[in-house]
């Protein structure tokens, strides 16, 4: 067993700090990096060091590997957790960690790659015996060769990018007069998103439930899953809300989905956190859509029906402690959902709004957990995603949960800028929702709806940023009054004791 005392890390925002937390209750030290944009950020002061690492823009900062691996370095970590997103599923990152003796918090370079390329994915997955999307396992090269595939696939087809996800390099073509056009705009977003162009085909699924399972493994060969997440409210292929256990997943398919995951996981002998994401079809049907190699923005969902803290299972698996619990000891307790709090305007497709935030009251209360990492006064960076906090609650059951949910949703206020959580709100309110028959296809079924923002609302909201507002510089000239008050008071204790000492 290799003792991990000091962690570096190698992100920023909710999920530095919430890595933090569990590294704080193992009594492990912490180490965090930050760009020029983060020097007053939250994780930086939570950490036990801080170290600069570049400008603003991610691609000289939180993606640059060799400035992070030289702080680990330089303030003796023993391992780097890379948290999601950034360099969490990059292979290379992870091989020059290996190299430098310090242990990546993943699965190993090899498995990274492997389940990183998603046509490389399919063909591991389909030998596993794990039923996978009706697609092609080979990159598109020619245009000819573009329409001659989805000719033969048929339509309608998804367009994907082959080194990514997240939504990025991903096209919906429904017509063949759009084929060209769709996997050229395809290819470029994946050339920039991921420095590749590769994209492939799958069928695209009508009406899909996106359902995804949480597994974990150790270096002993024990992989198990701690069930499934219900993510299917998106928009633009990033979800926004999750909750487990799924409305739609019968125990029966749980148990195969179960086990299908689980025998994913082994085909490429996993270790760490990771998830099995799967699309299921109105008949129940389920196929293998990507394996993400990292921990879930979701995880929190999992943690609180199973009672199991994954970030902490993480680091014992690094160190090479085997899993302690068995399959059969793993229960799905109450109901759990969590909405993803986005700085961004939804009345104005979804737009990302930075700025400075004047006030905050987080919710309270039985079953509510808040990840986040703003506070009163911090300017939100344009340079990052637009995600600001997840609120995630707890219940006996689902019905309860959507009420705990309503009630955090009105409880949360955010000031100075514009948020998803009225939105957030509405969708808890939609009979769809409430009822859990949803897909994929939620938001563009109950747009009318959600968008339906009455002028008394839009009219409240700016009051209530005006009078932020205006108490914010109330706060500051009565700040610069004391200032000067106590600074006319000093001036005048100086100028008494000068008088004094003269007559003396």
């Amino acid at each position: 067993m290799r003792k991990i005392n000091k962690i570096l890390i190698a992100n920023r925002g909710e999920i530095a700090i919430r890595i933090m937390r569990t590294c704080r209750e193992m009594g492990i030290s912490t180490v965090a990096v930050f760009s020029d944009a983060d020097r007053t950020a939250m994780h930086v002061r939570y950490a036990d060091e801080a170290y600069h690492i570049g400008p603003a823009a991610s691609s000289e900062s939180y993606l640059n590997a060799d400035k992070i691996i030289e702080v680990a370095k330089k303030s003796n970590s023993d391992a780097i957790h890379p948290g999601y997103g950034f360099l969490s599923e990059n292979a290379v990152f992870a091989m020059k960690c290996a190299e430098s003796g310090i242990k990546f918090i993943g699965p190993s370079p090899e498995v990274i790659n492997q389940m990183g390329n998603k046509i490389q994915a399919r063909l591991t997955m389909i030998a596993a015996g794990v039923p996978v999307v009706p697609g092609t396992t080979e990159s598109l090269t020619t245009e000819k060769d573009a329409i001659d595939t989805i000719r033969q696939v048929g339509l309608p087809v998804m367009v994907k990018a082959a080194a990514g996800g997240g939504g990025k390099g991903m096209r919906l073509i429904t017509e063949e007069k759009d084929i060209v056009s769709m996997v050229r705009s395809a290819r470029s977003e994946a050339k920039s998103s991921f420095g590749n162009d590769s994209v492939y085909v799958e069928k695209y699924i009508t009406s899909p439930h996106h359902i995804e399972f949480q597994v974990l493994g150790d270096q002993h060969g024990n992989v198990l899953h701690l069930f499934e997440r219900e993510c299917s409210v998106q928009r633009r292929h990033q979800k926004m809300i999750e909750e487990t256990p799924s409305p739609l997943v019968t125990p029966e398919l749980r148990t195969e989905m179960g086990k299908c995951a689980v025998n994913a996981a082994k085909a490429v002998h996993y270790e760490g956190a990771g998830t099995i994401e799967f699309l299921v079809d109105n008949d129940l049907n389920f196929y293998f859509l990507e394996m993400n190699t990292r921990l879930q923005v979701e995880h929190p969902i999992t943690e609180r029906v199973t009672g199991i803290d994954l970030v902490k299972q993480q680091i014992l698996v690094a160190e090479g402690h085997p899993i302690t619990f068995k399959q059969e000891d793993l229960h799905q307790t109450g109901h759990a959902i969590e909405c993803r709090i986005y700085a961004e305007d939804p009345y104005n497709n979804f737009m990302p709004n930075p700025g400075k935030i004047y006030n905050i009251t987080q919710p309270l209360g039985l079953g509510v957990r808040t990840d986040g990492y703003v506070y009163e006064g911090y300017e939100i960076p344009i340079h990052y995603d637009s995600m600001i906090s997840k609120l995630i609650v707890w219940a006996e059951n689902r019905a309860e949960a959507i009420e705990r949910m309503k009630r955090a949703l009105y409880e949360y206020k955010i000031t100075g800028v514009k948020t998803s959580i009225k939105f957030l709100e509405r969708i808890m309110e939609t009979e769809d929702f409430r009822s859990g028959n949803y897909d994929t296809n939620f938001i563009e079924k109950n747009k009318t709806f959600l968008l339906a923002e009455t002028k008394c609302e839009e009219s409240c909201e700016d009051m209530i940023i005006i009078s932020a507002y205006v108490e914010y510089l109330d706060r500051l000239n009565i700040a610069q009054t004391s200032k000067e008050m106590y600074t006319a008071q000093n001036r005048w204790k100086k100028y008494t004791y000068q008088k004094n000492f003269e007559r003396l």
